[in-house]
């Protein structure tokens, strides 16, 4: 009887499609390095990126510089509209939870006194996650006036944008990319120096005041963010995308 030769990397990228499946590694979550699995499935390097690549033709495994390989996972954030990513996330069944880090009325930093207006302010610092997974660390800050009816159970609970006595009507969001710090790479549960999406939002009322401003610091690896053009323009660059002005490296001396 003629035996079927069996063909290394396949049958590696179906153990690790099992594992997957199986919870073992989760959603989101980074997977050995290619050279730990190369020991642990006594096969070369070269065995194991074919193998991680037909996961990641399926659609299972994605790859970032700096990360190395993850579990596809990523939380989408569109931009259309003014609206909460856990609305997002509810339309698509999956479960949003919210800790409430830091809840407190204090004097405002600088650039928060600079974009509000206000002396005194109540900041929020929490963490977001998805199926129980961290995918955001948040800090608002807010007039003291407007959130002086607030507790911390109700902003963990809800969006601000349900609570605050003025109705909110539209927010400008800045994003850029950084490396993560120490801290907000232990909530986030990621190597720190890894990068991330750094969100400035500033959110107005009827009358176009600022009333809060956020910011949001999303793992790079799990977050993308689309934007929905109905009207596109002609150009070599994305809608928003603008330069920013700095320093030309130097040589050294």
């Amino acid at each position: 009887m003629r035996q079927v030769r069996t063909i290394r990397y396949r049958e590696i990228a179906d153990d690790l499609r099992g594992r997957i499946d199986d919870g073992e590694f989760s959603a989101g979550r980074l997977l050995p390095s290619e050279s730990e699995l190369s020991g642990a499935y006594n096969a070369s390097r070269v065995t194991i990126r074919k193998a991680l690549e037909a996961l990641r033709a399926d659609g299972l495994v994605s790859s970032r510089q700096g990360f190395g390989w993850f579990v596809v996972d990523t939380v989408q954030q569109p931009l259309a509209h003014l609206a909460t990513i856990e609305d997002q996330l509810a339309a698509e069944g999956r479960r949003s939870a919210r800790q409430v880090i830091d809840f407190a009325f204090v004097d405002a930093p600088p650039h928060v006194r600079e974009v509000l207006g206000v002396d005194r302010v109540l900041v929020v610092r929490r963490l977001n996650l998805a199926d129980g997974e961290p995918f955001a660390r948040v800090t608002v800050w807010c007039p003291e006036d407007l959130g002086s009816g607030l507790s911390r159970d109700q902003v963990e609970r809800r969006s601000f944008y349900e609570w605050l006595p003025v109705r909110l009507t539209g927010a400008t969001q800045t994003i850029g990319a950084d490396a993560v710090g120490p801290d907000d790479a232990a909530l986030l549960e990621v190597p720190p120096g890894s990068p991330v999406l750094v969100c400035r939002r500033v959110t107005s009322d009827e009358s176009g005041a600022p009333v809060l401003l956020g910011e949001y610091v999303f793992p790079a690896r799990r977050t993308e963010f689309t934007v929905e053009l109905t009207d596109p323009e002609a150009s070599i660059a994305p809608s928003g995308l603008r330069l920013v002005e700095g320093r030309r490296p130097t040589a050294d001396p």
